[in-house]
């Protein structure tokens, strides 16, 4: 293991374009930015390609929501707690999916997390009270949320209980994307939504090159990792965050304890798919270096690099640099 003094994040290095046909479109959408580039032979093809990656964007982002009153995912916060509630069967699926997730990281990553992450907000640097926690507490278990997909309904066990789909929404809408591409005949392409990247394909005979770079400056690139036909997922302390008398509050929260996950900075994570990884890349944050290079090891095409909140950096074995013990 290699000790560094930075921590890393995740952004795909892509020259200008050489030639017309690769095509291009970034919007901010699902409260990040969304980037898609692409090959195509015809322009109106690659147009119709990128607006339709861009619209399927829009309609997950309305349907899974918590910041929208009227998506389905605002609707079950508001009436699964006095019932099931019908959605659509892609969001039982999702939240399904999560509850899976949720056992394999025995219970790190946590959907429910909500019933006390609703109580921060990074930009008004508001925290909730230890008393406001130990209130908010109980409604933490994904074991108390029952999904019928049978029915498409989603039940809640416990009062007091949220859910929030922001630590795997963006990985399934960027599989999603990368399936209409695929069905369109395109064969190289990448989508991104916020640290969440899917590449279909290479770049054209040569890999996609992935940076790791230093978080306080852009400019640094500490690692690269050429890769193809992958997902890569991302989750830092510093993406939304604020300082407090030397302690840094963030999104990423233990669902155990109701605060910031404390030991570990960053977490990077390939999987085949973008839902996988970004499932994967929280549940691993929380668990901590050792606990969570053996979660990734232990599934079939996974790699994970940790960044210790003391510098040091674990590579699961498929990614450890050479010379690393």
């Amino acid at each position: 293991m290699r000790p560094i003094a930075a921590t890393v994040t995740l952004f795909l290095l892509l020259p200008a374009p050489a030639r017309a046909d690769w095509h291009h479109r970034e919007a901010a959408i699902m409260g990040t930015r969304i980037a898609v580039e692409l090959w195509h032979d015809d322009p109106a093809g690659a147009e119709a390609a990128l607006a339709a990656v861009i619209a399927e964007m829009h309609r997950i982002d309305e349907l899974m929501s918590h910041y929208k009153p009227g998506s389905q995912l605002s609707r079950i916060n508001q009436e699964a707690g006095a019932g099931a509630v019908r959605v659509d069967p892609e969001l039982a699926l999702l939240i399904a999916r999560s509850l899976e997730y949720s056992r394999m990281t025995e219970g790190a990553f946590d959907i429910s997390y909500a019933s006390v992450g609703y109580l921060y907000d990074y930009r008004a640097h508001r925290r909730p009270t230890d008393a406001q926690i130990r209130a908010a507490l109980p409604g933490v278990d994904y074991r108390s949320i029952e999904v019928n997909l049978a029915e498409s309904t989603v039940r809640f066990l416990r009062p007091g209980m949220r859910i929030d789909l922001g630590g795997i929404a963006k990985g399934h809408a960027v599989d999603r994307c990368v399936r209409i591409l695929q069905n369109r005949g395109i064969a190289h392409a990448a989508v991104t939504a916020g640290g969440d990247t899917r590449l279909l394909g290479d770049r054209r005979g040569r890999p996609w090159v992935i940076g790791i770079r230093h978080p306080d400056d852009a400019a640094r690139v500490i690692a690269r990792i050429p890769l193809a036909d992958a997902a890569v997922s991302t989750s830092g302390d510093y993406e939304r965050y604020f300082d407090e008398a030397g302690v840094r509050h963030h999104h990423i929260i233990n669902p155990k304890t109701g605060r910031s996950a404390t030991g570990v900075r960053s977490v990077t994570v390939i999987a085949p798919s973008s839902t996988l990884a970004e499932g994967l890349t929280k549940g691993i944050f929380i668990l901590g270096p050792e606990r969570g290079i053996a979660l990734a090891e232990s599934q079939p095409e996974v790699d994970a690099v940790i960044v210790r909140d003391d510098g040091r950096v674990f590579y699961s074995k498929g990614l450890e640099p050479p010379g690393d013990e």
